[in-house]
């Protein structure tokens, strides 16, 4: 006769959280609401560059949570978390998740061109490689990344965080518009829960070197546009949309996205735009010089975060925050 196995014990100190120096504040923020101490690690460098890790404390038959995004620099983030993973592994934890708050590389998730890898895949694989039993991710930018692990991922969304935020400020006469056909389905359902209506920017390059034409498919005369995205790099892209949205007779333009990204010349761009508001998360650590542009704000994801930890922690069901 088949037995069941026992439901994973829920006691404080068989649940711990590791952060590497990616973002280091949202951990302490996501230890806040769980109740319980960042976990102590040292990371260093030799003279060489050559970086060591060693964890601090025991953590025999403990659920190991590191979180840590893949943000710049991203391959140094991507090596601390590596060896963090690698350093419980053999220190006897239990079970190590990877909580990515961002996935690096993940806008390479196939191959669009001759002669060039899937980094997202690759990626992956190295996750697993080191140790990772489980992962924990938010705003994959494509959903399939999912499929390049060959273990468990819960992939969360920052959508209530948003919703939430617009529903109190309640805009009237709202337009949801996606940047690009590829984010039609994250705009959609935003619009779903906020009840309104669906906008799409549709963006042809005619030749090399000419600025994209926008066709704006939708309604957005007269209308407050609020631009959706899992992402904002440069932000080039964000103000063309933007501004086509203003001359097709929008009212004003907000723009959301999950990860700030934020290279380049990307504050420029948005300081000099006529975006009223962009919201992002604190995925990525936000600069000095980003937290000072009141047209930036930033909302914490650390409470949706650490409810998809305990509920991975305590084995009960985490599709509640599948929003």
């Amino acid at each position: 006769m088949a037995t069941t196995a026992p439901r994973r014990q829920s006691k404080p100190d068989r649940l711990k959280v590791f952060s590497g120096q990616a973002n280091q504040p949202l951990a302490v923020e996501i230890c806040a609401a769980l109740g319980c101490k960042l976990g102590a690690a040292s990371i260093r460098r030799f003279s060489d560059g050559e970086m060591c890790v060693q964890i601090q404390e025991n953590v025999r038959g403990v659920d190991v949570f590191v979180v840590q995004p893949t943000c710049t620099p991203v391959e140094r983030s991507l090596l601390e978390l590596l060896l963090m993973i690698d350093a419980l592994k053999r220190a006897s934890a239990d079970r190590v998740t990877a909580v990515l708050p961002y996935y690096g590389y993940a806008r390479q998730d196939r191959k669009d061109r001759p002669r060039v890898p899937i980094s997202a895949k690759l990626i992956a694989s190295i996750l697993e490689r080191a140790g990772a039993d489980r992962i924990l991710a938010l705003d994959l930018h494509a959903a399939q990344i999912q499929g390049f692990f060959d273990i468990p991922v819960d992939h969360l969304f920052a959508t209530p965080v948003m919703i939430e935020y617009f529903r109190d400020k309640a805009l009237t006469h709202l337009t949801v518009v996606s940047p690009d056909a590829g984010g039609v389905e994250r705009a959609r359902a935003f619009a779903k829960r906020l009840g309104c209506p669906l906008a799409i920017i549709d963006k042809r390059r005619e030749a090399p070197n000419e600025a994209d034409i926008m066709h704006i498919i939708g309604r957005v005369k007269n209308r407050n546009c609020l631009m959706v995205d899992d992402l904002i790099d440069t932000a080039g892209t964000l103000v063309k949309g933007a501004k086509a949205l203003l001359d097709h007779g929008a009212v004003s333009v907000t723009a959301c996205a999950t990860h700030a990204v934020l290279s380049g010349r990307a504050l420029e761009n948005i300081e000099g735009s006529p975006i009223r508001e962009v919201v992002l998360t604190n995925s990525i650590p936000l600069s000095r010089r980003a937290r000072k542009i009141n047209k930036i704000r930033s909302l914490s994801v650390a409470p949706l975060l650490a409810s998809a930890i305990r509920s991975i922690h305590e084995e009960t069901s985490v599709s509640t925050l599948f929003v």
